[in-house]
């Protein structure tokens, strides 16, 4: 069973064209996740066929990358042998990237990335953009695969297989590149299967002050993903400065709670290590 999982906060208008391209592939049951949404985003979702369309409802807010990881644990408990993640602001991207994706965690690949700042489309040149490439970069030859370049599981869309969802804890997807480092430390097989330009994922601007908060807190994601990946205590601090930005307001409680429930499906929960 193939499982697409969309995260989706107030995107109404957007998540409706996100959910029509997964059933393009076909796959045999997308799960939006909606939370924290006063708009259309439910309703839009609900619209689909239920044997297709699975929504998720939570009032309250989840936070970055939770959506992720609860989509992952139900998947799981419905019988998912591979999941597609694709977020509900994402309504410009081409089926032909979901359908490489879903090719390669259905084929030998545990982790397929989506490089979104491929050569033809290089990243604008502003000093937020490259310390983040420059982080994505570090860890991937951290990690002994420079070939990946500045992929990401923080980044675009991507696809996990089962051997993956039953060997990374599904709390450490909450931290997108951590669950890369634990993924390639237990030899799993990581692999850029796509590309799209950044510009072309069709992701809503929200501003520049949450620009910036979302690349402190993919920079404190970074840091504690480079502290694991050097058998380090994790921290997100770097030269006196703590790089929260977002990844306070993730509701890792839900998350567990969530996983509990449904751990008979075979879900690790182990939880990380403490935090600096």
């Amino acid at each position: 069973m193939i499982c697409a999982v969309v995260p989706a906060q107030n995107e109404a208008g957007r998540v409706g064209k996100v959910v029509e391209k997964l059933l393009m592939l076909p796959v045999d049951m997308v799960i939006p996740v909606v939370n924290g949404s006063i708009d259309e985003t439910l309703a839009e979702t609900a619209a689909f066929p239920g044997e297709k369309v699975k929504p998720l409802f939570y009032k309250e807010a989840l936070g970055l990358d939770i959506p992720r990881a609860i989509g992952s644990a139900y998947a799981l408990k419905i019988g998912a042998t591979a999941v597609l993640f694709v977020d509900g602001d994402m309504a410009r991207v081409p089926v032909n990237v979901l359908q490489k994706l879903k090719a390669a965690v259905t084929g030998s690949v545990d982790l397929a990335l989506t490089d979104c700042y491929p050569p033809e489309a290089p990243p604008p040149e502003t000093p937020v953009t490259r310390l983040l490439l420059s982080f994505r970069q570090e860890l991937n030859r951290c990690l002994g695969m420079p070939q990946l370049g500045s992929a990401s599981p923080a980044h675009g869309p991507h696809a996990v297989s089962l051997r993956f969802l039953k060997t990374v804890p599904l709390v450490e997807l909450a931290v997108p590149p951590v669950a890369l480092c634990l993924a390639i430390r237990a030899g799993l097989k990581v692999a850029v299967a796509a590309s799209i330009p950044h510009n072309e994922l069709g992701s809503a601007s929200r501003g520049n002050l949450h620009g910036m908060r979302i690349a402190t807190t993919i920079i404190g994601d970074y840091l504690e993903a480079l502290a694991v990946c050097r058998g380090r205590p994790r921290s997100r601090e770097k030269d006196g400065v703590y790089y929260d930005g977002y990844d306070s307001q993730r509701r890792r409680d839900i998350l567990r709670a969530f996983i509990a429930e449904h751990q008979n499906s075979g879900v690790k929960i182990e939880e990380p290590e403490e935090i600096k």
